[in-house]
């Protein structure tokens, strides 16, 4: 791995989510919390970054949505685009641009994708067997039929996979196969089909190497990786149905089929950065060094199941471009699964269980701080993590507002009523003052460390860490009893507060955007926003002590408490179904 340093310019990606459907906070714990963290980090140390995302507008779930309600797959993605756009925007998921594979330009990307790959002899054709439907005389994709699956005997598998047990299988395994299509329920029979095939077993030296050169990747990702790599088999990238990217080629045997999603998908990381540039007014030209300049550090955040994408096949796809640099990190959570306080166990979020908590009804509920922190707090890096209301709520209450907000707003308000609303002069130090003031920049700095190598939850938990070491030096000093006979004492002791709060205000900006923002007109300052082309470092200034007689603001609650009776109708309310 190159140090982050040695990199002009750092390009971030999150895995682009479906729109047929509202993101819930399985979603945000896995690929867009950590990443929007990254970012605002990177933004805050005035380094260039550049986030991108979208809507990942193509698959057969959206045609399978669309057909279900008998409007066109246009109208379900226009829905749940601009749905998901608000949810990420309201919960303070800062992309720089949130595209959508629906683009016209995003068909230029991607069929100059496939003819790049196709002349350089990684793309060839096969019959496979598929299921048709004499009823509807069409070939149907995967999600539209029905079956038992051949390994755990689950009565409602997909023609390819089982989401009951996570099979993979062929479509002839599938066992009483049926049409899950309305008004077909007709019993499909297997035909030929003639379909495109990347060759992915061309690439398995050099993904091999690329891999091997990464060994400070998280443990699942290298793992999931190096099992695609080790038994590489040519991928169809080709599907019948007519909604997606058209296949550019001159050959009858293209009508009636689209592109596969899972390959134009993540070429829309590409779109969108060319759509940024043109909607910047940097030219057409200016995502090209963001993508294919070996200055650029490009980081993929996503969830585990999208590992085998991003690690083996993208990589791959890229590879065979000839020009496109690869992913220096692939940081890859498990997942967010949900606590059921009636059975007393964890189980998968799951539509069909109406157990998942969507992003719209918790912005509802309460700020996005408060989720961001748990979420953080809680984040599934190295396994699979619960969400548990009590958790939930004794985590937000016990940490972050008893120990963090509790100790600003009490500093500040001595600090403000004592002094004439100004930081205090500082006095001669002791012991426990030189231990606070060394401290700071060091914890400002394991805080930095932890986000740089991808741990946010460790970097939330240093971030505590500052605030308990605060309120340890707040109660051995007690102001509240200097202040009757001791003012210069007093003052030392709360100009030195103020440095702390100084510290947690810059140093919660990527966590707890709003928190941060609030903060900061508190205490006078101003938080650099940073972007594409850098700016001033505002994460080390949190290292620089605010001077005395800086002025102040009236301090108010940052962090308010979390009533356990609201809790305990959220959580019931979600229990029935009721959190979507």
């Amino acid at each position: 791995m190159a140090d982050s340093k040695s990199f002009e310019r750092t390009l971030v990606t999150s895995a682009l989510p479906y729109a047929n459907g509202h993101i819930h906070l399985g979603h945000i714990a896995g690929a867009y919390l950590p990443a929007d963290v990254y970012v605002r980090f990177k933004r805050l140390r005035g380094e260039r970054v550049l986030y991108v995302g979208g809507s990942d507008e193509h698959g057969v779930p959206i045609t399978l949505t669309a057909l279900k309600e008998g409007i066109d797959p246009q109208e379900v993605v226009d829905r749940y685009h601009t749905a998901n756009a608000d949810s990420f925007a309201r919960l303070g998921i800062s992309y720089d641009i949130y595209g959508r594979t629906s683009w016209p330009l995003h068909v230029d990307t991607t069929q100059t994708f496939f003819k790049t790959l196709d002349a350089g002899g990684y793309i060839h054709q096969e019959s496979m067997e598929l299921w048709y439907s004499e009823q509807s005389e069409r070939f149907l994709p995967d999600r539209y039929v029905k079956g038992v699956c051949p390994k755990c005997g689950y009565e409602d598998a997909n023609a390819d996979e089982c989401e009951n047990c996570g099979a993979q299988y062929t479509p002839r395994d599938l066992v009483s196969p049926r049409a899950a299509i309305p008004g077909d329920s007709s019993t499909p029979v297997l035909r030929d089909s003639r379909h495109w095939f990347l060759d992915l077993p061309k690439f398995t030296d050099r993904l091999r190497t690329w891999l091997e050169s990464h060994p400070e990747w998280r443990a699942n990702v290298r793992g999931i990786a190096k099992g695609w790599i080790d038994d590489l088999k040519s991928r169809c990238i080709t599907r019948d149905t007519d909604w997606g990217v058209p296949i550019p080629v001159d050959d009858p045997g293209a009508a009636g089929k689209r592109i596969y999603v899972w390959f134009d998908a993540p070429i829309g990381y590409v779109t969108n950065t060319r759509q940024w540039g043109i909607d910047a007014g940097k030219g057409e030209d200016a995502w090209l060094p963001w993508w294919k300049d070996a200055g650029t550090r490009l980081i993929h955040f996503i969830g585990k199941d999208n590992v085998p994408f991003h690690a083996v096949i993208f990589p791959a796809m890229l590879m065979g471009q000839g020009d496109y640099i690869l992913a220096d990190n692939v940081p890859g959570n498990e997942y967010l699964n949900i606590f059921n306080r009636q059975t007393g166990k964890s189980e998968k979020g799951s539509k069909s269980r109406g157990n998942m908590i969507s992003v719209r009804w918790a912005l509802d509920q309460f700020p996005a701080d408060v989720w961001r922190y748990y979420l953080c707090a809680n984040a599934p890096e190295s396994k699979d993590a619960d969400f548990d209301w009590d958790d939930f709520m004794h985590r937000y209450n016990g940490e972050l507002c008893d120990v963090v907000g509790n100790f600003i707003h009490r500093s500040l308000t001595m600090t403000v009523k004592n002094f004439d609303g100004a930081v205090p002069p500082q006095g001669p130090l002791d012991a426990d003052d030189e231990a606070l003031l060394a401290a700071i920049p060091a914890q400002v700095d394991a805080i930095a460390e932890s986000i740089e190598e991808f741990r946010f939850r460790q970097a939330c938990e240093r971030f505590i860490d500052l605030g308990r070491k605060a309120n340890v030096y707040f109660d051995t000093k007690q102001p509240w009893v200097t202040r009757k006979t001791d003012m210069e004492r007093t003052g030392t002791t709360l100009h030195l507060c103020c440095q702390v709060v100084h510290a947690l205000c810059r140093t919660m900006a990527p966590f707890l955007p709003e928190g941060a923002a609030k903060l900061a007109d508190i205490l006078n300052i101003a938080l650099p926003q940073g972007g594409p082309d850098g700016g001033e470092d505002g994460w080390n200034a949190a290292k620089v002590s605010l001077p005395a007689g800086h002025a102040l603001n009236a301090p108010a609650v940052l962090f308010p408490k979390i009533d356990p009776d609201r809790i305990a109708e959220l959580a019931e309310l979600h229990q029935q179904g009721g959190a979507n």
